[in-house]
C-alpha cells in the first residue's frame, strides 16, 4: 500500500490548483481522478471567465477569493503558458435598469472591483453591435476570458513536473480512518494518506459519505452553450452580460481565450444523479438564442460550429471551504460554482497552507517552471523553420482548421499528464475544435495516438473506458476485431 502525506480527490480546475500549490511544499501528494483526463466535468465545459468580482455578496468566500483570484491570473497564466485575455466586462441594462446597474456597483466598490458606469456614447465605442435598447452598463475593465481545461491541465503538468502524481481512471471507493490519517480505497488500489482534500465537485456528495461526513443540500443545474466559429470574433468584444437574476449571471456573449465566441449558458435545476449527464435541450438552445438577441442581435446563428452543457454545482449562497470538524485533517471544497474559475487559484493557495500547517511541511526553495508548448500559430517563420529543422514532425500538419501540427500532438501525447485518448489531445492542441469539428483530422489523430501508445486502433477511445471509436473491421464483416 503506498503512502501519501496528502491525496487530493478530484481532478478539476479547484483539485489541479491545490495540488499545484502542495507541490510546492517538500511531500508527498496525490491527485485521484475518476475520469480519462483531468477537466472533464465542471471544468471542461463552462464559460471560461475571470469575473471581476462585483457580483459575490461583499463579505462572502466568494467574494474574496473571486477577487484574490482574478488578482492572480495575469501572471499565473504566463507561468503556465495558458491562453488569457483581459478583454474586459459589461453588464447591459434597458431605460429601466439603472438601479440595478448601481447596486452592483456599490457592491464592486466594496469587494475592491475596479468599475465604473458608462451610458450608450462608451457602450457603443466598446461594443459597437450592441442592443439599440441598452442604455447603460457596468463596465469592469479587469474581467478576462481564460481557457478553463488548458489552465486545469498546465496546473497538473506543472504539479507533475514538481513531483506531484496523478492517477487517472481511479474512482475513490471506499475512505475511512486509519493510523493516525486514512485508508483511501478505488477499484485499483489502496493507499494511505495523512490529509484527504475532497475537491471532487459534483461528486463530492459521494466522497463525504463513504467516510460518513454530512453534507448540505447541493443543487445541480446544466447550461446549454453554442460555439461560434472563430470567423465570427469580430461581433463581440467584451464579456457581454444581462442584469443577473435569481438564476444566475445570465445568458452571455463573449470572446473566447482561443478566438472563438461563446453564447450562453441557461439554467436548468437536474436531480443529483443526473449532475454529470452534460447534454443539450431543444428549449435551452432556443432561450440561449433568445437571450443572444436582446444582447448582440448581429450574431450570426450560421457561424455556430458546436453547442455542448456544462454542469455546475452549488451548496446555498456561498462556497464551503473549510476543515471537517467531525474528521481531521479531512478539507471539503463544496459548492465551487461560479465563480470558481475565477476564485481556483487563490483557493488552491489558501487550502496548501492549511495543509502544510496542519502536517508541518517545508517549503520548497523554488518550484520548476513549466516548460512552454511550442504552437504553430503563434510562432514566427523563423520559428517555425527552426522547429521543423530539429524535429520535422513540426511540419505535417493535421488538423488544418486550427493549424496543429503531429509534433503538437506528440507533445501532447507524452506531456508531464500524459494525453491517451481524442479527447485529451483535444483539449492540449485543439486538434478537432475548428470549423470541422475533428471530421478530417480525426482519423489522423487515432492512427497517431495508436502508434505512440503501442495499441490496435480498435483501441484508441474519445474518452473514457467504453467510448472506442472505432472497435470494427467494417471492411471485413461487422464484429471482426
Amino acid at each position: 500500500m503506498e503512502r501519501f502525506d496528502v491525496i487530493v480527490i478530484g481532478g478539476g480546475v479547484v483539485g489541479t490548483a491545490v495540488l499545484r500549490s502542495l507541490a510546492a511544499y517538500k511531500a508527498k501528494v496525490l491527485l485521484l481522478e475518476k475520469s480519462s483526463d483531468v477537466a472533464t466535468g465542471a471544468s471542461r465545459a463552462n464559460s471560461g471567465i475571470v469575473h471581476a468580482g462585483y457580483d459575490a455578496e461583499t463579505g462572502t468566500k466568494k467574494a474574496y477569493f473571486n477577487v484574490k483570484g482574478a488578482a492572480m491570473f495575469p501572471s499565473l497564466t504566463r507561468e503556465l503558458h495558458v491562453p488569457y485575455r483581459m478583454v474586459g466586462s459589461l453588464v447591459a441594462a434597458k431605460e429601466g435598469g439603472l438601479p440595478a446597474i448601481k447596486a452592483l456597483y456599490e457592491r464592486g466598490v466594496n469587494n475592491g472591483v475596479k468599475v465604473e458606469i458608462i451610458e450608450r456614447e462608451k457602450i457603443e465605442a466598446l461594443e459597437p453591435n450592441i442592443a439599440p435598447d441598452i442604455k447603460y452598463a457596468l463596465y469592469a475593465p479587469e474581467a478576462g476570458v481564460v481557457s478553463p481545461y488548458k489552465l486545469t491541465i498546465a496546473q497538473a503538468d506543472h504539479a507533475v513536473v514538481n513531483g506531484a502524481e496523478i492517477r487517472l481512471e481511479e474512482k475513490v471507493v471506499g475512505i475511512s480512518e486509519s493510523a493516525g490519517g486514512y485508508l483511501v480505497v478505488t477499484d485499483k488500489a489502496e493507499y494511505h494518506a495523512s490529509y484527504v482534500v475532497n475537491a471532487a465537485g459534483a461528486g463530492a456528495v459521494e466522497i463525504n459519505a463513504l467516510l460518513g461526513e454530512s453534507t448540505p443540500e447541493m443543487k445541480h443545474a446544466v447550461g446549454d452553450y453554442y460555439i461560434l466559429d472563430s470567423k465570427a470574433a469580430g461581433v463581440v468584444n467584451t464579456v457581454v452580460f444581462p442584469l443577473p437574476d435569481e438564476k444566475g449571471k445570465g445568458i452571455l456573449v463573449a470572446p473566447t481565450a482561443d478566438g472563438n465566441v461563446i453564447l450562453g449558458p441557461t439554467s436548468r435545476v437536474v436531480p443529483h444523479d443526473e449532475a454529470e449527464i452534460n447534454a443539450v435541450t431543444r428549449e435551452g438552445l432556443a432561450l440561449v438564442r433568445e437571450g443572444v438577441g436582446k444582447l448582440i442581435p448581429k450574431v450570426d446563428m450560421r457561424s455556430v460550429i458546436r453547442v455542448y452543457a456544462g454542469t455546475r454545482t452549488a451548496v446555498g449562497g456561498d462556497f464551503i471551504i473549510e476543515e471537517s470538524c467531525k474528521f481531521k485533517n479531512y478539507f471539503m471544497l463544496l459548492g465551487i460554482c461560479s465563480p470558481g474559475l475565477t476564485s481556483a487559484p487563490a483557493i488552491g493557495e489558501y487550502v496548501a497552507e492549511k495543509v502544510s500547517a496542519a502536517l508541518h511541511l517545508q517549503k520548497k526553495e523554488a518550484m520548476r517552471p513549466l516548460p512552454p508548448r511550442f504552437r504553430l500559430t503563434e510562432a514566427s517563420d523563423e520559428d517555425i523553420k527552426a522547429k521543423i529543422a530539429l524535429d520535422p514532425s513540426y511540419g505535417r500538419i493535421v488538423c488544418r482548421c486550427e493549424k496543429v501540427t503531429e509534433g503538437e500532438i506528440l507533445s501532447a501525447i507524452h506531456s508531464p499528464l500524459p494525453a491517451h485518448t481524442v479527447d485529451a489531445v483535444k483539449r492540449r492542441v485543439r486538434a478537432g475544435m475548428g470549423r470541422c469539428q475533428g471530421g478530417f483530422c480525426r482519423p489522423r489523430v487515432m492512427e497517431i495516438l495508436s502508434r505512440e501508445l503501442s495499441i490496435p486502433l480498435s483501441e484508441v477511445r474519445l474518452g473514457d473506458k467504453g467510448s472506442e471509436i472505432a472497435p470494427y473491421e467494417v471492411k471485413d464483416g461487422y464484429g471482426k476485431i
